[in-house]
């Protein structure tokens, strides 16, 4: 079977590439060489859009110092969306719900906020968003995303008058 880097229980673009079961994922999460692998693999993708997870343990990220040279990437090659759709989902599978949040904010900050990733935004909004577990904690990253957006009277991915009420 051929390996996936950030196997899912769902198929993804390759359509020989098996599943993963939900026995398998309890498997992995039961063996810390594995869960060492997958942070090390998140770790490694990361690196390569330019971006550092700065603790293990939260899961914060920052920049990376070659982030502009990433970004660029990023930008032009609209494929790294679903490799970052797939990274993300993976993430909730294994049991990294932080993880999530984290990297979905890092987006939303660098495509609403800094304006530095413009090719990313709908990415952001239409999927990363929404890969989200945790339902407080996408409607917090769905406020945020709000606040930011421009023009506010656009954004579509939440009821206004609920966005108006949040806090």
């Amino acid at each position: 079977f051929p390996f996936r880097l950030f196997p899912l229980r769902e198929h993804g673009m390759n359509r020989r590439a098996r599943p993963l079961t939900w026995q398998e994922i309890q498997a992995f999460k039961k063996s810390k060489e594995v869960m060492q692998r997958f942070i090390r693999a998140y770790q490694l993708m990361l690196r390569f859009y330019g971006i550092v997870l700065v603790n293990e343990e939260t899961g914060e990220l920052k920049r990376a110092e070659n982030w502009a040279e990433r970004f660029q990437n990023l930008n032009w090659f609209s494929h790294n969306n679903l490799r970052i759709t797939r990274i993300l989902k993976c993430l909730g599978e294994m049991g990294y719900e932080h993880y999530q949040v984290h990297l979905v904010k890092f987006f939303l900050t660098e495509t609403l906020v800094k304006e530095t990733l413009p090719n990313v935004k709908k990415s952001a909004l239409d999927y990363f968003l929404f890969t989200i577990r945790n339902r407080q904690k996408r409607r917090e990253l769905v406020y945020y995303a709000w606040q930011h957006f421009k023009p506010r009277s656009s954004f579509v991915w939440g009821p206004r008058e609920k966005l108006l009420k949040y806090r």
